[in-house]
């Protein structure tokens, strides 16, 4: 790690001090711990926000994400690091990256360097690379435009320990405010690494033989996709569409979502290592939900798009009824191309890993269902982490409440008339920390198909909800006062439930 100077290495001294008092103050179970997802990656203590630098490499998975290891809130920010071997269990590992007299680490990514083209390797053993922003917040507070820069670290020993490259910054800003996340992948055709990396509410591509010289190839996105406000964090990656390849390209932005705040669009087209061409302008999005936000996906994986995200939203990230630690990512999720009317659609579902160890699923058959439909009779009480799936014959109005004695209640369901389904989190529990928080979400159902499935991901305070073999997705979390316990069916018109399932999920 590079101090820069003594006033930096004073102060992120006093910082670690601060830290390590914080830690022994959070050694017992702490109130907010009735949050804590168990299916989901958080960390122990304190903030995170944007997961970076995933890598599967050598049968391991590697997170790193966006970390403030001495407050519950944002701050400056370092690289995060946890590992898995099954996208599911998830260890959290020491910080990897921290900052430095260049600027703090902000967003970016990792990849193995199979054929060694930046030098980094050893005793023939390829590195791991990892390319981020590095953000200088003096810089910015005396009215500079070019405070972004992009560095790169590289690692010898499995992600363990990052040296910083000595002629950091490699990539130098130009004069753009926000110049920032680069996304780094190999095009095999044109030998050559390209780096995606947001600058404003567009992208730039750029490209390099060896990770550190790098020159622009072309930009895209001035008049197409959303721009309710920058662009961040994208990714660009090929799909296998029945033996045609095809470019997915991923962008957040925050805000001008579809359902306020944050939320991550894509774009579906063609890349011959300059520049990227949509086959169309519709906007699209990979989560419709409130809470998926900086998703990316892991390099390295093969024919396997594995996608992540963060799930909160900038409007209440930092205020949410959380203290000790705050925020978390969405369960890792499987890529899918889908051919709906003639769209070529990005559909996901969570990875099987997650349904490895689920209890055997409790199930009922051609139940047919008007007004309310007691579940608790079906399954017994309701217990998290757990899987519900359901099937329903025809497109109609339906709705599953999960709820509590104390009068608070989820929904999640479909409404005919908007031909969309919905997440409805009015009367969900806390809410006043946040005025829009408490509020009915809407997402288009995609699929023309006759009958309707869903599957709900349902956490101790989030929920995952895959309709239509993915086609729509939507994340958000909640907060109740006490834990859900009780599952309902309600449905203002006669609705045959072809099969529905309840099965609880382990993460041991």
């Amino acid at each position: 790690m590079k101090t820069g100077n003594r006033s930096f290495a004073v102060c992120f001294f006093a910082m670690q001090l601060f830290c390590g008092v914080l830690q022994a103050q959070t050694m017992n179970k702490m109130p907010d711990e009735q949050y804590r997802p168990q299916v989901h990656f958080s960390p122990k203590k304190n903030w995170i926000n944007d997961p970076n630098g995933m890598v599967y490499h050598n049968g391991i998975y590697h997170l790193f994400f966006q970390y403030h290891p001495y407050s519950s809130v944002w701050g400056p920010m370092h690289w995060g690091h946890a590992t898995s071997k099954d996208l599911i269990r998830w260890k959290e590992e020491a910080i990897a990256i921290y900052p430095d007299s260049i600027g703090t680490i902000f967003s970016g990514s990792a990849v193995v360097d199979k054929n060694n083209t930046s030098g980094f390797g050893k005793n023939g053993k390829a590195p791991l690379v990892a390319v981020f922003t590095q953000h200088d917040m003096k810089s910015e507070k005396a009215g500079s435009n070019d405070f972004q820069t992009q560095s790169v670290a590289y690692s010898n020993d499995n992600g363990k320990t990052w040296i910083k490259y000595a002629g950091n910054p490699v990539l130098k800003n130009p004069g753009i405010v926000d110049f920032r996340d680069p996304k780094v992948m190999w095009y095999e055709p044109q030998k050559k690494w390209i780096m995606t990396l947001a600058t404003k509410d567009c992208i730039t591509f750029y490209s390099s033989g060896n990770l550190k010289n790098w020159q622009k190839e072309s930009e895209f996105g001035a008049s197409v996709g959303a721009h309710g406000g920058v662009w961040e964090c994208p990714d660009l990656f090929a799909m296998d569409d029945n033996g045609k390849k095809v470019w997915v390209l991923i962008v957040s932005i925050n805000p001008g979502g579809p359902n306020k705040g944050s939320a991550t669009q894509y774009f579906v087209g063609d890349f011959d290592g300059n520049k990227f061409t949509p086959y169309n302008t519709n906007i699209k999005w990979i989560d419709y939900g409130p809470d998926n936000y900086a998703g990316i996906t892991w390099s390295n994986t093969g024919k396997r798009k594995i996608f992540l995200g963060w799930m909160s939203n900038w409007m209440y990230a930092n205020q949410v009824p959380t203290e000790t630690w705050r925020n978390a990512m969405t369960v890792p999720r499987e890529l899918k191309l889908k051919h709906v009317a003639n769209e070529i659609l990005v559909a996901s579902q969570p990875v099987p890993e997650l349904f490895k160890k689920e209890s055997k699923p409790l199930r009922i058959y051609n139940q047919k269902s008007i007004n309310t439909l007691d579940l608790g009779t079906k399954f017994g009480k309701l217990q998290f982490p757990c899987r519900i799936s359901v099937d329903v014959e025809e497109v109609k109005d339906f709705s599953l409440i999960i709820s509590n004695n104390n009068g608070e209640e989820l929904a999640i369901g479909f409404d005919k008339n908007q031909n969309s389904y919905f997440i409805d989190r009015t009367k969900a529990g806390k809410s006043s920390f946040q005025k829009d928080f408490a509020a009915r979400h809407f997402a288009p159902r995609l699929s023309v198909g006759k009958t309707m499935t869903v599957s709900v991901i349902i956490d101790v305070s989030s929920l995952e909800v895959f309709a239509d073999d993915g086609l729509t997705v939507m994340t958000g979390i909640f907060f109740p006062n006490k834990p859900y316990n009780k599952l309902q069916f309600q449905s203002a018109e006669k609705v045959l439930i072809k099969k529905m399932e309840y099965a609880t999920l382990k993460n041991k």
